[in-house]
């Protein structure tokens, strides 16, 4: 694990004095990468993304929160950056710097008034994960092994003004105003600072593990209140390993179909019956075994998204078979989901509708099959070759403007996360799931 961080940048002033920073050394790797190629040295492309992204990685992970959060979803989007930066904030998923033993124990004493030497009777004060909200010790109470999550000092603070910082930047690059990102941006800002708030994790955790009992192959952790406050959460420590350790022990395609087929069944079962999904599906929130021929455990509650009614019926209205086989009937579903505006014009209009024919058929595939082969790759590759299809389309490129319900967003999220990890685990699974 890298060196602990000793302090952390909290205010809006420091952490805007960082991205500049950051933004300076950026701009002198491409004066060295252009001044190099000027003399006929040798300098790459290549280089170049290597050079930023670590600089980028390093102001990431110093600042932790929403920021980090934010590489931590594009590392999902395994086709959307350059490999340099792709393998940089894959990191995120599992570990950054931790922060040092000093600042930890300062947090449980504004918690709790105790140390927590005197909380637990045995506590690691190195972070055995680290992340982007906060890090991961181990504590025994009671002979209980325990995960203890302490949050990161000063996050929740500084996930609005890391948002108001970042905003203009971006509507400046897309070429928006605020009103046509608003809710969007609402959405994501309101999903991050839900995931700083660990009293309202404990209950979901609690909540949802109680409702899953019944599917197969499935570990939740206990939680524990007394240990617990908005900012520290403790729980039972599960056993396992992460995604990439777990494969490298090479088990069984018997071993991997029960995983996956359990990951599947549990993402099925909170939103057909839930109504609510575990919206943070990157590997360092699973921990794979291969007792009793394979199980999952399932960590980290703290992006929980909430699903409507009227978007739950919509959404599945999409994928579903007679809609892709019925124009009309799609057209008016995507009028309703804001895809599709009465002002485009009749040749635009028409360019939507093609496109989202051509990729809800495609997204929507695996739960319109009664069995699905995930370690097939050529199905992720047609799924990012059809992303590279669309960004490369001119007419398309023109359009920047987002569209459709802000809902959308951590449900399209949540099921590129899942299919990416079935994928990886090469699972096949049963996939008859009632869509409406």
């Amino acid at each position: 694990m890298d060196e602990p961080q000793t302090s952390l940048p909290t205010t809006k002033v420091a952490r805007a004095a960082r991205f500049a920073k950051t933004g300076f050394n950026v701009g002198a790797n491409y004066v060295k990468h252009y001044a190099k190629r000027a003399v006929g040295a040798e300098s790459t492309t290549e280089d170049l993304h290597t050079a930023n992204a670590a600089e980028l990685y390093g102001t990431l992970s110093e600042m932790k929160g929403s920021v980090l959060k934010v590489a931590q979803m594009l590392a999902m989007e395994k086709n959307m950056l350059p490999t340099a930066y792709a393998d940089q904030f894959a990191k995120a998923q599992y570990s950054t710097p931790p922060l040092s033993g000093p600042l930890v124990i300062k947090s449980f004493r504004d918690a709790f008034g105790k140390s927590p030497f005197q909380l637990f009777d045995e506590f690691e004060p190195e972070a055995r994960q680290a992340a982007s909200i906060g890090q991961v010790h181990f504590a025994r109470k009671d002979g209980k092994a325990l995960a203890v999550k302490v949050q990161y000092p000063g996050v929740a603070d500084s996930i609005k003004s890391d948002i108001r910082l970042v905003k203009p930047i971006a509507l400046r690059v897309m070429g928006l105003n605020e009103a046509q990102v608003r809710p969007y941006l609402e959405e994501v800002e309101t999903r991050l600072l839900e995931e700083t708030d660990y009293t309202l994790e404990l209950r979901r955790g609690q909540e949802i593990a109680a409702r899953c009992q019944e599917l197969k192959n499935l570990e939740f952790p206990a939680y524990y209140p007394e240990f617990s406050t908005k900012r520290i959460l403790t729980m039972d420590w599960l056993g396992g390993q992460h995604l990439k350790e777990f494969l490298a022990t090479t088990p069984t395609q018997e071993v991997r179909n029960q995983l996956g087929q359990a990951l599947w069944n549990f993402y099925q079962f909170q939103f057909n019956t839930l109504h609510q999904l575990h919206a943070d599906p990157h590997p360092g929130n699973f921990l794979l075994r291969v007792e009793n021929g394979g199980t999952l455990g399932v960590l980290d509650f703290g992006c929980v998204k909430d699903v409507p009614m009227d978007v739950y019926h919509l959404f599945t209205a999409l994928l579903a078979a007679e809609t892709i086989a019925d124009e009309s009937r799609l057209a008016e579903l995507l009028t309703e989901a804001g895809v599709l505006r009465s002002t485009d014009a009749p040749a635009m209009w028409a360019l939507y509708l093609r496109t989202m024919q051509v990729s809800l058929e495609l997204v929507g595939r695996p739960f319109r099959q009664a069995t699905f082969d995930f370690g097939d790759p050529s199905y992720m590759a047609a799924l990012y070759a059809l992303g590279d299809d669309l960004m490369a389309d001119p007419e398309l490129r023109k359009q920047r403007e987002p569209r459709g319900s802000e809902h959308f967003i951590y449900l399209n999220r949540t099921y590129v996360g899942l299919f990416a990890l079935l994928t990886e685990l090469g699972a096949v699974i049963e996939t008859h799931i009632v869509l409406s």
